[in-house]
């Protein structure tokens, strides 16, 4: 069965960074568009970025280029720098696994196309 642990959240300054972690098992990660989600308080779930198959990258319009994803096949995980961190950015991030039709397409920020989550990981940015 698949798995996904996130693991790196936190409590951090306005301004400063986090690296969140999704590390897979059962599975091997390289073969799926992993996306990175976020619940943030008062507020819908929101794509916060994507890393394809191919390794095409997607970012939702809030992240202006602040976060950067990125993949680590041998250790089997997927990271999202986080760097100039604000306090809209609290909430708790969850790591997605989708493999339907993934090796042929860009990856989405839609949660719906995602079939496995992980517990999520609570990141808080003070002010």
């Amino acid at each position: 069965q698949l798995q996904l642990v996130e693991s790196g959240g936190g409590l951090v300054q306005p301004g400063g960074s986090l690296r969140l972690s999704c590390e897979g098992s059962g599975f091997t990660l390289e073969y799926y568009a992993i996306g990175w989600f976020r619940q943030v308080p008062g507020k819908e779930r929101e794509g916060v970025s994507c890393i394809s198959y191919s390794g095409g990258t997607i970012y939702g319009d809030s992240i202006k280029g602040r976060f950067t994803i990125s993949r680590d096949n041998a250790k089997n995980t997927v990271f999202l720098q986080m760097n100039k961190l604000r306090p809209e950015d609290t909430g708790v991030y969850y790591c997605a696994a989708d493999s339907t039709g993934v090796m042929f397409r860009q990856c989405v920020l839609n949660g719906q196309e995602y079939e496995d989550w992980g517990q999520g990981t609570q990141v808080t940015v003070s002010s």
